[in-house]
Parts: structure tokens; C-alpha cells; sequence
């Protein structure tokens, strides 16, 4: 299949795409319907959304081709991770909770939420900073992966792809908001799970891998070559950071941070706020649970795949100039190089772009909202003025999109590495105090503050320090750190204020004590 052909099929379905946000800007008349879709989206668009945002170009590209190559068979560690933990869990301990409460403090942001629970503007301002800065590093990395696929198998220049892809989240977003992306990523949900089945299937049938059983044979025998992360230590950082990390730390780090850090992240609890009812909450366990596995599976077993197909050498093709492996191009090359169908690589092509597209637009939409509602919102109600904060939504996408092709086309050296620290920053800051804002009563301002501080500091001083390899080291402790630092904080400064709680919590608050026989008011 020529590359025009091809070019032409994704220009049919990018049309598709924007044919839904038209469709979808006549609903999202408020802020609440572009930035939630009117909490009125059911159990199959919730899951969908969830997953979509959930894998994107970064798992296809970056994540399957560097994890892949390095841990092997091992990943399928962070397969069951992000499935049981990241999805599963996340969804019965987290969703109906959080709906819930964010309805009773009629907050739309995670940075609204927390100012709500905890109460005071400083918690907004800065979670809405944070959100800010650290999503757009992830934006990026998730153009940078769609655009070497672009590269590589329509022939389009790494630079043309990411601009026309940054100009068809722009479009598409500012017309339909969160509505749209929910509806299209239902269809995208549905490419996207046929395309990961084609093409692990086809990826482990080729001559090189011998078939599925004997592929998954030869990985789990295969020894260090097929696993060289788990073979050795790295040292990382000097001084009082330096410390040896053994390659089990490192894969388990992955795990957590892939799998617990997304309970967090601020595109991935929307999802649980926009849900319909708490009824809807059961099927999309499910629906989310699958979609995770299989998604994440054919992922990773398709980059583990890569050591078979190459076998255990990588091609000049994938090495820079000094000899270091071009992670980010692994995946494309395995992929276009394996004589697959050419219809079968548009199929997958259309599956990494649809990934991608659903979680660009929800990082997209949350960054923008992050200022629009609630950075703006600290200093005046979002509805004193509810259509200048629509147009404000709108007109900050395009300013965040811009944002992000500036990093991109920077083209940092693996996309993996942005993929990470954003998650660890966001984690580390986001985390503690969402949880425990959730579920304990006796969390405090000033416990989420330091919290909040604990997991910037970590942020700024850990991911310097241990650099690339060490990246998943430094998100794990980024992230688990906070986790210590609010509970403690929080015993040593006084409770919140018992209205504050009775309004999160939903209760009703103590009738006050009846004056005594004979007394009377005071002036």
C-alpha cells in the first residue's frame, strides 16, 4: 500500500474525528459540559475514556520499544500492575467516592477538589501551577511518539507530522471540549483494542519469533541477553544521592509508578468525575479492567517480541552516531521492517493514533482548565462569568497544544524519560492529598501543603540527581514520600473546621446543645 493511500485513509479519519467535535459543540454549552460532558457520560464511554487516556502513543513507542527491549518477559509485571492496581482498584476504591464527593463540593478539578476539601486559595493556585507545567513534558512526549510512527510508516517528516498533529488536537478540542473526546474515544477504544490484538497475534507469528507459544517460550528462557536491565546495577547520582539500583528495583519501580501514580493524575480522575451514576460504576470496572489488559499485554509482549525479531543485536538503523540505542524507534522499525500486511500497519497506525489522540486531548483539556478554573478561579468564581471562562477553556487548549510542539520538536532524547517525571511529579504532588482528602477525616490543610511541598522538592532534587535511568527510582520515592509527610503534618495541626468536613463527608452536623432551664440571651 503506497504512502498517499495511506495518508489519504488517516485524512478520512481525522475528518471523522472533527465531523464528532462539530457534532459535540452544539452540547457543550458551560463549563461543566465541556470540560465533563454534563456528568452525564454512562459506563461504556467512562471505561473507554479511561483507557484510551490511559495508553497512548507513549506505551506503543517509548514504553513497549526501551522497556520492552531492556526488562523482556518482565513486563508483563507492569501488565498486571496496570491492570489489577491501575484500573481495577482504581475504579471500585476511588470512583464512586470521588464522584460523590466532588458533587457535594461542586468542583470540577482535581486543584478545585482539594481547595474545596481543605479549604484556602493557596492549594488551588499551586496545584493549578502544577498541572500546568508538568503535563505539558507529557504532552510532548506523547506527539514525539506519534510522530516517529507518522515518520516512519506514512514517510511524513518527523517536524510536518507534529505540526499537523498538534493543529488536530487545537481544532477538535475547542469545539467539542470532554464531550467529543468521549464520544470519539468510544470509536477509538474499538480500533484500538482490535489493532493491539492484529498486531501482537502477527508480531509473534513471524518466521523471526516462531510462533506465540514458542516466542513466550524463548523469552521466558532466554537469560540476560533477553533481559539485560535485570543482568546488572546502575549507580546513580553522587554524594549523598548516589545509590546502586539493582535491575529489580528499577522494573518495580516501574510497576508502581505505572500502576498506583495514574490513581493520581489529574486526566485520569476526571474520568470518575463525569460518570453518570454511581450505578454506572460496576460495568465500567469491567469494561476499563479488560481493555487495560489487553492493551497494556499486547504492548509490551509486542516489544519484548523485538529481541526475537532482532535477535538480541540491534540494526545500524537503531543506533545513534556513538552506538546508543534510538529507543523511541524501535517499535516503529520492528513494525514497518516485519513484512506485515500493508493494510494491517495502516490498522496499526490508526490504533497508536487513536491511543494518542484520546490522551492528548484529556492532557490537553485538564492543563487548559488548570488556569481557565482554576488558577482564575482562586481570585474570582468561575460563575460570576461562565462564557468568558468557556472562551478562556478554548482559547488556553491552543496556548497548551503550542506549548507542548515547542518541547517536541526540541525532540529530547527518549520520550520514556518525560513520560516518567511527569507522572512522578504529579503523583508525588497530587496523591496524598487526594487520597487522604477522600478517606480521612482528620487530614489538614496544612498536611496537604506539606504533602504538596515534600513532592516538589523530591521532584526537583531526585530526578536531577539519578537522571534517565534512574527516572522510575526517583518517581517511585516522589510519589510515596507525601504519603508519610501529610498524615504526619496533619496530627500536629489542628482539625478542620467540622462544617468543612460534614459538607465533604455528606453528614449532617450536631444540632447545637439546648440552653439550660432559666437562662436567658444574651444581649
Amino acid at each position: 500500500m503506497h504512502p498517499i493511500l495511506y495518508s489519504g485513509i488517516v485524512v478520512l479519519y481525522v475528518l471523522l474525528m472533527l465531523a464528532i467535535g462539530w457534532w459535540c459543540m452544539r452540547r457543550s454549552k458551560s463549563v461543566g459540559d465541556f470540560y465533563l460532558g454534563g456528568r452525564a457520560l454512562g459506563p461504556w464511554m467512562s471505561a473507554f475514556a479511561y483507557g484510551t487516556t490511559y495508553f497512548s502513543a507513549v506505551l506503543f513507542i517509548g514504553y513497549a520499544g526501551k522497556l520492552g527491549w531492556g526488562f523482556g518477559i518482565h513486563t508483563m509485571w507492569i501488565v498486571i500492575g496496570n491492570t489489577l492496581v491501575g484500573t481495577f482498584l482504581a475504579w471500585k476504591i476511588l470512583a464512586a467516592r470521588t464522584r460523590d464527593m466532588t458533587v457535594r463540593l461542586n468542583a470540577l478539578t482535581m486543584p478545585e477538589f482539594l481547595s474545596a476539601r481543605y479549604g484556602g486559595k493557596t492549594l488551588r493556585v499551586v496545584a493549578a501551577l502544577v498541572v500546568f507545567v508538568f503535563l505539558v513534558p507529557y504532552s510532548a512526549s506523547v506527539l514525539m511518539g506519534l510522530s516517529y510512527m507518522f515518520e516512519m510508516t506514512l514517510r511524513i517528516p518527523y517536524e510536518a507530522a507534529l505540526v499537523f498533529l498538534a493543529l488536530l488536537t487545537a481544532v477538535y478540542l475547542v469545539m467539542g471540549g470532554y464531550f467529543a473526546v468521549a464520544v470519539s474515544d468510544f470509536f477509538r477504544g474499538i480500533i484500538e483494542f482490535g489493532g493491539v490484538m492484529l498486531m501482537v497475534w502477527l508480531l509473534a507469528h513471524r518466521p523471526e519469533t516462531g510462533g506465540f507459544v514458542e516466542a513466550a517460550r524463548r523469552l521466558l528462557n532466554g537469560g540476560p541477553e533477553m533481559a539485560p536491565a535485570l543482568a546488572g546495577t546502575a549507580r546513580l547520582g553522587q554524594g549523598i544521592f548516589s545509590v546502586n539500583a539493582p535491575g529489580w528495583l528499577l522494573l518495580a519501580c516501574l510497576v508502581l509508578i505505572t500502576s498506583f501514580g495514574p490513581w493520581a493524575l489529574p486526566q485520569m480522575v476526571q474520568k470518575f468525575y463525569s460518570i453518570r451514576r454511581n450505578a454506572d460504576i460496576n460495568r465500567a470496572v469491567l469494561i476499563a479492567s479488560v481493555f487495560a489488559l489487553f492493551m497494556s499485554f499486547g504492548a509490551y509482549f509486542s516489544g519484548a517480541l523485538a529481541h526475537l525479531f532482532y535477535d538480541n543485536k540491534l540494526p545500524a538503523a537503531l543506533l545513534s552516531g556513538n552506538g546508543t540505542p534510538l529507543w523511541d524507534k524501535i517499535m516503529p522499525h520492528f513494525i514497518t521492517t516485519s513484512s506485515l500486511p500493508a493494510a494491517l500497519v495502516l490498522v496499526i497506525v490508526l490504533m497508536v493514533f487513536s491511543a494518542s489522540m484520546s490522551s492528548l486531548s484529556s492532557l490537553v483539556l485538564v492543563s487548559s482548565s488548570s488556569i481557565a478554573i482554576d488558577f482564575c478561579g482562586a481570585f474570582g468564581s468561575r460563575h460570576d462569568n461562565p462564557r468568558a471562562t468557556l472562551l478562556l477553556l478554548r482559547v488556553l487548549c491552543v496556548v497548551f497544544v503550542a506549548a507542548s510542539l515547542f518541547i517536541a520538536l526540541k525532540q529530547p532524547a527518549v520520550i520514556v524519560n518525560l513520560m516518567v517525571m511527569s507522572w512522578g511529579a504529579l503523583a508525588g504532588v497530587f496523591l496524598a492529598p487526594y487520597l487522604y482528602g477522600l478517606f480521612w477525616k482528620r487530614a489538614t490543610r496544612a498536611g496537604a501543603l506539606a504533602g504538596m511541598a515534600g513532592g516538589l522538592a523530591a521532584t526537583f532534587t531526585l530526578f536531577p540527581a539519578w537522571g534517565g535511568v534512574g527516572a522510575p527510582l526517583a518517581g517511585a520515592v516522589t510519589m510515596l514520600l507525601p504519603l508519610v509527610i501529610v498524615p504526619v503534618v496533619s496530627l500536629l495541626t489542628p482539625p478542620p473546621p467540622p462544617e468543612q468536613i460534614a459538607r465533604a463527608f455528606g453528614e449532617k452536623q450536631a444540632d447545637p446543645p439546648p440552653k439550660s432551664p432559666g437562662s436567658t440571651a444574651s444581649p
